[in-house]
């Protein structure tokens, strides 16, 4: 028990060593926020340990270095005059409030060494936040707006729609800024019609074509892009999405024979066992006996049905505006039936395991075309999608 409990021990010094060496060099490169991180961290789960002493200097040390950083690159933000810091300016005094508040419920923190506590200088930032806030909104929103009326460039609206919706996030409700997120989201969009074009000489199922256009099923999450496999009159179409069916290739019904013939010995009864025609018997004079065996014979009569379908296409992007071909991808499946079952001519006691299921399997009836085709179309649908989410537009 005491090895297990110095073992504890020494294991939980080494973890303090390697967090205290951690710490110090965060400080050292000036990554002060890594160096709080740890601080509280350790301190957070033993403040009075004392091998914890060490993070709370640092934690003294790192906060004090970070508060004056901070406060030094605002007053130099503020001094530049560019509305374009105001986002940073915003999100310093959020770090700022944020870090003091992580640092208060620990407190106070004794310094064994030194006999004192621990020294943070804390500020009431409310004051500095919501200004900040304030000249942020403002800037968001007529920046993006702007961006909304002017711009012809869907980049543009792109943009204007997330600074509306970080607008929302920091100062909900302001103006019409939830309009103006539908607005930029619409305009942003690329709208994409879908054809289907079949270039074989076989139909191809209706059930099929409805499930290949039905882009609901496809579990594609593209805020920037549309399909429409129904073109609507007042949708101003950016690109066209061409399926093009170009062969559809099925095998004839086929019944592939083969015939396996099988030998083996077994099993057949037992006798009792002689020994130059006197009866063998055992150490209590019971008479021995042993297995009998014989061979035989079977023919396996094996049938395997078989029939297939390969479709091929492309999958072509167009771009509407200048009837250009931005793309094509080619795209294919194949879907074979096979179906066996077996008869036999002979003891099947001969037939390996492998076989034996097979007696118990008739023929069935070949899948139609339509069928076939159908069912190839699921691997393409699976094709289909990999190729959408892969394609894109910007």
């Amino acid at each position: 028990m005491k090895k297990l409990i110095l073992s504890f021990i020494i294991a939980a010094m080494i973890i303090s060593c390697s967090s205290g060496k951690k710490s110090q060099q965060a400080l050292n490169y000036g990554n002060y926020d890594a160096a709080i991180n740890i601080a509280l961290k350790r301190l957070g789960n033993n403040k009075t340990r004392k091998g914890n002493q060490i993070f709370i200097t640092q934690l003294e040390e790192g906060y004090k270095k970070v508060i004056d950083r901070d406060l030094a690159k605002v007053d130099f933000l503020k001094k530049d005059n560019n509305p374009a810091n105001l986002e940073t300016i915003y999100k310093i005094y959020e770090d700022l409030n944020y870090r003091q508040e992580r640092i208060k419920p620990l407190l106070p923190l004794y310094i064994n060494e030194e006999g004192r506590n621990a020294s943070f200088k804390f500020t009431d930032y409310t004051d500095d936040l919501i200004d900040s806030k304030n000249k942020l909104s403002v800037y968001l929103y007529d920046n993006a707006s702007s961006l909304l009326a002017n711009s012809k460039n869907k980049y543009d609206y792109r943009k204007a729609y997330n600074d509306f919706n970080y607008l929302n996030e920091i100062n909900s409700g302001y103006k019409d800024v939830n309009d103006k997120i539908e607005e930029a989201h619409f305009k942003g969009t690329d709208f994409v019609k879908v054809a289907l074009y079949n270039d074989s000489q076989v139909i191809i199922p209706e059930r099929l074509e409805k499930e290949m256009l039905n882009f609901n099923t496809y579990g594609i999450n593209d805020l920037w892009t549309v399909y429409h496999s129904n073109p609507q009159d007042k949708t101003n179409y950016d690109y066209e999405m061409e399926l093009a069916f170009q062969e559809i290739n099925i095998s004839p019904e086929q019944i592939k024979e083969r015939e396996i013939i099988k030998e083996k010995r077994i099993k057949d009864g037992w006798k009792y066992l002689y020994k130059d025609g006197v009866a063998v018997k055992d150490s209590l004079g019971n008479r021995i006996k042993v297995d009998k065996f014989k061979k035989v014979h079977c023919t396996l009569y094996e049938f395997t049905q078989f029939k297939a379908v390969q479709v091929t296409g492309n999958v072509i992007y167009k771009d509407l505006k200048s009837n250009q071909v931005l793309n094509s991808y080619p795209i294919s499946s194949e879907f074979i039936f096979e179906h066996q079952y077996a008869d036999i001519d002979g003891d099947k006691r001969a037939l390996d395991d492998v076989y034996l299921p097979l007696l118990n399997v008739r023929e069935v009836a070949f899948p139609s075309n339509e069928q076939m085709v159908y069912d190839a179309g699921e691997d393409l649908k699976q094709r289909l999608k990999s190729i959408i989410k892969r394609h894109k537009f910007n």
